[in-house]
């Protein structure tokens, strides 16, 4: 019964800051299994709007990582239209093993660093996991703008960990944004793994 009052307690109190990052993020991520460049432009609103969500609830971390998806949108939405051969189109690729050893080490080091320093000179909540789970997101984030499948994989795992997180700060609209979130990765990844598929078949065909 206490938990239904919480539940409908943050709902009332519900601002349309964050109701505008959750349709926009929704918005976003859809957009982004089905590969379109709009995703860059109406996430632009959606993690703006966040930044002040997350400043509120005193997760500075999230907040800080929302002013990274900010800037890294920009970067995003132009290598997606420029970023293939002869600035043409991106396609979906794979992370190298190098590169994806390289971005685990720099996440590690930059989770147990932003964790410390949130935990000891801040009044943030949940340092150490918001600050491992922003350290994830960042990985997922530069995978996504560079089209590799397994940006899908990095946000199904982090999704899981933030749906309980805002669950427990009572950021209950929040945590069932990361659960479509969530829902959306799984069809991202199956989308686009059937995308990078029919690329390597077609030269194949073509050579046939």
């Amino acid at each position: 019964m206490d938990f239904l009052q919480r539940i409908l307690g943050a709902l009332q109190a519900m601002n349309l800051v964050e109701l505008t990052g959750v349709v926009t993020g929704i918005a976003c991520v859809w957009l982004a299994a089905k590969q379109n460049v709009w995703t860059w432009p109406i996430g632009l609103v959606s993690v703006g709007m966040y930044v002040f969500v997350f400043y509120d609830a005193r997760l500075y971390a999230d907040m800080g990582l929302n002013a990274f998806y900010f800037v890294t949108s920009l970067y995003g939405w132009y290598l997606w239209l420029y970023g293939g051969k002869n600035h043409t189109e991106r396609k979906v690729g794979r992370v190298s093993r190098k590169e994806l050893a390289v971005l685990l080490a720099l996440g590690l080091v930059f989770a147990v660093s932003l964790g410390y320093f949130l935990d000891n000179y801040t009044d943030a909540d949940l340092s150490y996991t918001d600050s491992a789970t922003t350290a994830i997101s960042l990985i997922g984030y530069w995978m996504m703008a560079k089209k590799q499948l397994e940006n899908w994989i990095v946000w199904l795992i982090v999704d899981v960990v933030y749906v309980g997180v805002y669950t427990y700060k009572d950021l209950y609209l929040t945590s069932f944004l990361y659960f479509v979130f969530l829902l959306l990765s799984i069809k991202g990844y199956l989308d686009w793994k059937k995308d990078l598929v029919a690329l390597k078949q077609a030269p194949a065909e073509a050579n046939a």
